[in-house]
């Protein structure tokens, strides 16, 4: 069994041993072998990947978390299904940052930034002097002395300011391509990159004990 998470800029797998990321537009499918399960965010890469590999499944219909918030994305939802019945703040730090808090399988609400790469397109939009990477290793103990410090310097910042605010001091749960880099400015955090498979892999077992009552 493989499972799949849809982004907007990658395909993430994960075959039960070892993860790995693909471009939409040029799918390895020599390492795909046996049905595929996948949730996807983005619906010109599920297209794709439907295209390229078959048998594929959405499983975005067996993610069942207890929430009133509206419109919660199925990647959040996985990821915050990954850590069962555990209170703490989810964050997944991709292309955008969401940030969800968890009460022993509940979900209380939750907050989303951009990503360091959309606070890079967002400054360039502005202006084109603007144009800078964002440097997420900028030091964070003295004022900037040029502009593209001060574009990393804020976006780091900002990002950082609210993460504190929200976890205080509650179990922190990061995932996402970011998520290594942000946990270690927090002591209790804990960096998972399996937290999405592993709420997807729990909506499936749900399913299949469902199915043999």
């Amino acid at each position: 069994m493989i499972l799949c998470d849809i982004g907007n800029t990658h395909l993430h797998f994960y075959n039960g041993s070892r993860v790995w990321k693909n471009s939409p537009n040029a799918l390895d499918t020599n390492k795909l072998e046996g049905d595929l399960y996948y949730i996807s965010v983005s619906p010109k890469n599920e297209e794709l990947l439907i295209k390229a590999y078959h048998p594929c499944y959405n499983i975005a219909s067996l993610l069942h978390l207890e929430t009133t918030y509206e419109g919660l994305g199925v990647d959040r939802k996985a990821a915050c299904l990954g850590l069962g019945l555990k209170s703490g703040v989810v964050i997944d730090a991709g292309s955008a940052i969401s940030i969800d808090v968890m009460d022993h399988g509940v979900h209380v609400g939750g907050v989303l930034l951009p990503g360091f790469g959309a606070y890079q397109q967002a400054y360039k939009s502005i202006s084109k002097v603007l144009n800078h990477p964002i440097n997420v290793r900028i030091p964070l103990d003295i004022l900037p002395q040029n502009t593209a410090q001060a574009l990393s310097f804020g976006a780091l910042k900002s990002v950082l300011l609210v993460l504190t605010e929200i976890i205080g001091d509650k179990k922190a749960y990061f995932t996402g391509g970011d998520g290594k880099f942000l946990a270690t400015f927090f002591p209790q955090a804990i960096y998972n990159e399996l937290l999405v498979f592993e709420g997807m892999q729990h909506a499936i077992a749900q399913k299949l004990e469902s199915l043999k009552a």
